[in-house]
């Protein structure tokens, strides 16, 4: 994995680190969710997502024309409230600074697993089809963006 990506993916959770201390704070004018929330999701996902990638089998992987997942790429945004997050990526109701913690540090071990995955790993979104390990660092990053410029808008703006 180019250590550019695996900087940048470090420096993401360095923001969800930093963000932490803020998470009881929300900005119903923002979100109805709370940055504890945001910051569980990303969590969840990233985990899951890397949990989904070292799970997989990728000979089994087969890139799909897909017509969403063509049309983020392109604007490199994911919209706000246009989609609701899965079941298995939905926080609890009460997380806790130390619960955020934990994930933090499993996160960070995670994608250290990144560089000794296959290219064709892979996880399947449930509106973009499968992502190899290259599509899915680049969905990683966009999702976390996503929300770490939500979490930044409620701080700032609560």
């Amino acid at each position: 994995m180019n250590t550019i990506i695996m900087k940048e993916l470090n420096d993401l959770l360095s923001q969800i680190e930093n963000a932490i201390p803020y998470w009881e704070k929300q900005n119903t004018t923002i979100s109805q969710a709370t940055v504890g929330w945001q910051l569980d999701h990303s969590l969840l996902v990233i985990n899951g997502i890397i949990t989904q990638l070292a799970q997989s089998n990728p000979n089994h992987y087969q890139w799909r024309l897909n017509w969403k997942r063509t049309y983020i790429q392109l604007r490199n945004s994911i919209p706000r409230g246009k989609a609701k997050a899965p079941k298995q990526v939905r926080p609890a109701e009460f997380n806790t600074m130390e619960d955020l913690k934990n994930k933090l540090s499993k996160a960070q071990q995670n994608i250290k697993l990144l560089n000794s995955l296959p290219k064709n790993s892979y996880f399947t979104h449930p509106y973009f089809g499968d992502l190899n390990l290259k599509a899915s660092v680049w969905f990683l990053q966009l999702h976390t963006n996503h929300h770490l410029k939500i979490v930044n808008d409620i701080i700032n703006k609560g």
